[in-house]
């Protein structure tokens, strides 16, 4: 199905693939100036982008590291720091960062950037620099047909416990408590764990431990839709393989892994329950593979993304914007 907007036609808009609503808008001339059609349908762009919770644009020429920030600017002039981090990142340029920068045999499940933490960007942005030889793809999945499809038991249960997030930081396993917090200040991090409900225990000055008990479901501040919106099955020790797993726990014990999850009262989550959740975002994810240039923006709420492992060089670039707190604290 094609459809073509009536103030601009001169792009193809149609679904990633069928069956799901993620769209793919690609120019009709080889010469359009994405920045250009971007300007002239920003308001289709944020209305659309609510009822499809991704929108890919392919195929426009010329996108430098300069004309994706261009196109965020003018879509999202708000860009977000990448605060109490859960997993590597460099800085690339200003606020955009590098994926998560993760062993390429190793895939990143599905999740919504920082749903474990206080505040979250609304939007995310993805650039494809380069493409991996194998691989790479950046799955993404409906996060409204995920609640809709997780047994009904499960989300009563995780709705009224919610979910209780620890992270050991620090030592060899895990980012430390400096680049989770980025700074060295540890009454800044007292402080800011005070104001967003995250306890916090200092072991030294080199290792401490946060509690953080978060909404295992959302409401969009915008559609009113519910969301399946947490990172429970990321966080959770089940995540990792069986030998990493068994080592980790021998060696460290389950206090003092570098990060889990359980229950919001304190109560382990069943693997069982954490396996049905993963097999939910598989039924429901979309996989496309990456071209050059390619920009993907996702409604970080209404969307979920992850990364399939690869080969070869991979360069995705991310940027986050629009932050929105968790009003509940």
């Amino acid at each position: 199905m094609n459809n073509f907007l009536p103030n601009a036609k001169r792009a193809i808009i149609e679904p990633i693939m069928n069956s799901h609503p993620q769209l793919m808008i690609r120019p009709i001339n080889s010469d359009e100036n994405l920045l250009s059609w971007v300007k002239e349908n920003r308001n289709y762009i944020q209305s659309t982008l609510l009822s499809a919770g991704g929108i890919l644009f392919r195929g426009f020429p010329n996108i430098s590291l300069q004309a994706f920030e261009s196109v965020m600017e003018e879509i999202t002039p708000v860009l977000e720091e990448y605060n109490e981090r859960s997993t590597p990142r460099s800085e690339v340029k200003g606020k955009i960062y590098s994926s998560t920068e993760y062993p390429a045999d190793q895939r990143i499940p599905m999740h919504n950037e920082n749903s474990y933490a206080h505040t979250w960007p609304l939007k995310i942005w993805f650039h494809c620099v380069q493409v991996a030889i194998v691989g790479g793809e950046t799955p993404i999945a409906d996060s409204r047909k995920v609640y809709q499809l997780i047994d009904p038991s499960i989300r009563k249960r995780f709705a009224e416990k919610k979910v209780l997030y620890v992270r050991n930081m620090g030592g060899e396993y895990d980012l430390p408590w400096q680049t989770v917090f980025q700074t060295d200040n540890p009454n800044f991090v007292n402080e800011y764990c005070r104001q967003v409900g995250i306890e916090v225990e200092w072991n030294g000055t080199d290792r401490i431990r946060t509690k953080s008990t978060r909404s295992a479901i959302a409401k969009h501040p915008i559609t009113g839709e519910d969301l399946w919106f947490n990172q429970a099955h990321l966080f959770h020790i089940s995540s990792l393989q069986p030998e990493i797993r068994e080592y980790l726990v021998d060696t460290l014990g389950e206090e003092n892994l570098p990060r889990n999850v359980y229950y919001g009262d304190g109560s382990k989550i069943e693997d069982s329950v954490l396996d049905e959740i993963r097999e939910v975002y598989d039924e429901v994810s979309l996989t496309f593979p990456w071209e050059n240039g390619d920009i993907l923006l996702l409604d970080n709420m209404l969307n979920t993304h992850g990364r399939n492992t690869f080969t070869g060089m991979r360069k995705i670039v991310v940027a986050m914007a629009e932050p929105w707190k968790d009003y509940g604290i």
